[in-house]
């Protein structure tokens, strides 16, 4: 490994430490033979004598000054590091060289895949500097920052079988716990700042719980019921309680050892034969307030930009907008920051987004005219301060809409309903059309031709919740074969493996990820009457962005 900045700071922490220690021997010695005459001590007065303080206090206290000088130089100096993995090295206080198997096993791995870390290095690029200045503030251990490897391998919109999201895999119970917000148009487990702010704030709290970074870990991992239940156990057989000791998951179990294994090969990349690019110590993107909903096409194109990018940077954005309701921010590069500012500045509220004026007609509903402009119900009852879904016909509504076709928002849920579309309809389905009859509710519908509710409303653009009228047609898609789902849309399809549990049925596993039961029969050639059994492994094809 190159010499760090770290040992050099050190050994100047040594120099002025030996320093202080001669030049305070000096001033103490010279102080001494101040107060001697003729070899008996000077008269003092009681308060000079309560003054007086002791030889080795003195001391002390320089050699303590000392070395606060040489830390904050050190620190100085590691701030100033020109490369992130470099300050990450210099921050690090796990202990990383443990002479245990399971670190030993991770590590081996780690170092035989090179391409793999090279990989995630790499797509860390967009984040690894806000994080990693955001763990340093808190004077967490730098390993912390690396932690998205693990869990994500920091991808912002993976998605985990266990409904867990974003880089720092936040399942939605503990998001909600977290203030993570959670509507149509925006998921905060996946956005940047928030998911950041939030797993540093939980980390925290563990660490506050167990006075222990490895314990800490685990129980982001399992839960911190689960470790201290552990530490219970140990402590009444007279056991250790370190992380190494405790009975814990399996998952878990090997979670603690990848972070440490990443860590410990991030630190020794050199002698380990590792390549990583490097990545400079300077922000990738700054955060630009907003005072109002915005259309993404219309924010990119201010800041000169592709669309793709801009969702990168900012990947909780579900639609083709920002939320109205916030976050009012955008994460745009630095290089194009004060561009967009200025940009922004001049073009007004009213212009940001566009409008449709809507004459209602007769036999229209909010569902039917959400549907009609790709929005939702709840959408169009805020844009117009409705409180239910009554409308009149010869009144006009305001729809928000986007401004661009569909094509130029990458990952918006209107180009991913018409790419769904397209596979369908090149793809061996058969669509058919359904008139609804008085009575039928989405369930019964979904049951009636073996699909699940969440795919039979995405078909038709429509949410579980809204009304359904006598005689609206609704799409279906029929499978025939037992082709794999086409994975074109990898931005937001993610393959995952499911292991089912007690109480499982093909229902159940296909509302949860909002899949179809014929897909999930299809995916793992499934036959008709077989039944699932506990610890059964399902391979499900999930858009995280429909999954909650």
């Amino acid at each position: 490994m190159l010499p760090s900045i770290h040992h050099g700071a050190s050994y100047s922490m040594q120099l002025a430490r030996k320093f202080v220690v001669l030049t305070a021997a000096g001033v103490l010695l010279t102080g001494c033979q101040n107060n001697l005459v003729n070899n008996q001590p000077l008269p003092t007065s009681a308060s000079q004598t309560e003054a007086q303080v002791s030889p080795a206090a003195t001391r002390n206290k320089l050699i303590g000054e000392a070395d606060a000088l040489a830390e904050s130089h050190q620190s100085a100096q590691a701030i100033n590091s020109d490369d992130l993995w470099q300050l990450t090295r210099e921050h690090m206080q796990l202990n990383l060289d443990q002479p245990n198997s399971r670190l030993q096993k991770q590590f081996e791995w780690y170092k035989k895949h090179p391409e793999y870390m090279q990989r995630v290095t790499t797509r860390a690029g967009r984040y690894y500097y806000y994080i990693l200045h955001e763990v340093l503030k808190r004077k967490m251990p730098a390993e912390i920052a690396l932690l998205p490897i693990v869990e994500s391998a920091y991808d912002p919109f993976a998605y985990s079988h266990g409904r867990a999201a974003g880089p720092w895999q936040f399942i939605p119970s503990t998001a909600k716990h977290f203030g993570l917000k959670s509507t149509w148009w925006y998921d905060g487990r996946r956005d940047i700042i928030a998911s950041t702010d939030a797993a540093l704030d939980y980390l925290q709290q563990l660490h506050r719980r167990f006075d222990d970074w490895e314990l800490a870990l685990a129980a982001y991992n399992c839960g911190g019921g689960t470790v201290s239940k552990a530490i219970r156990r140990n402590k009444n057989k007279g056991l250790a309680t370190d992380f190494w000791s405790l009975n814990l998951p399996k998952e878990t179990r090997a979670y603690v050892p990848k972070l440490l294994a990443i860590s410990r090969l991030i630190r020794d990349a050199q002698q380990a034969q590792l390549t990583i690019a490097p990545l400079a110590n300077r922000p990738v993107f700054e955060q630009v307030e907003l005072d109002s909903q915005i259309d993404l096409a219309q924010a990119a194109e201010l800041s000169s930009i592709s669309t793709q990018e801009l969702y990168q940077l900012n990947p909780g954005f579900n639609r083709w907008a920002t939320d109205p309701d916030g976050p009012h921010r955008l994460l745009i590069p630095s290089a194009s920051a004060e561009q967009f500012r200025h940009q922004l500045a001049a073009l007004p509220a009213e212009q940001r987004v566009n409008w449709s004026r809507h004459k209602i007609r007769s036999g229209d509903t909010i569902s039917t005219i959400a549907a009609k402009y790709q929005t939702t119900s709840a959408v169009i009852r805020h844009a117009n301060k409705l409180t239910n879904n009554t409308i009149r016909a010869g009144h006009y509504l305001l729809i928000p809409s986007a401004k661009h076709e569909s094509s130029e928002y990458s990952l918006s849920q209107s180009q991913r309903f018409n790419r769904k579309q397209n596979q369908l309809a090149s793809s061996n389905r058969t669509k058919t059309s359904y008139r609804v009859k008085s009575g039928d509710s989405f369930w019964s519908i979904a049951r009636r031709h073996n699909i699940s509710v969440a795919e039979l409303t995405a078909w038709n653009q429509m949410a579980p919740n809204d009304p359904l009228r006598a005689g609206h047609t609704l799409i279906i898609w029929k499978t025939n074969t037992q082709a794999v789902l086409s994975r074109s849309d990898k931005q937001m399809i993610r393959r995952i493996g499911y292991s089912v549990r007690h109480g499982d049925s093909l229902s159940v596993i296909a509302n949860r990820f909002s899949v179809s039961i014929s897909d999930i029969k299809r995916w793992n050639k499934l036959e008709q009457s077989r039944y699932l059994r506990p610890g059964q492994g399902l391979t499900l094809y999930v858009d995280i962005t429909k999954a909650h």
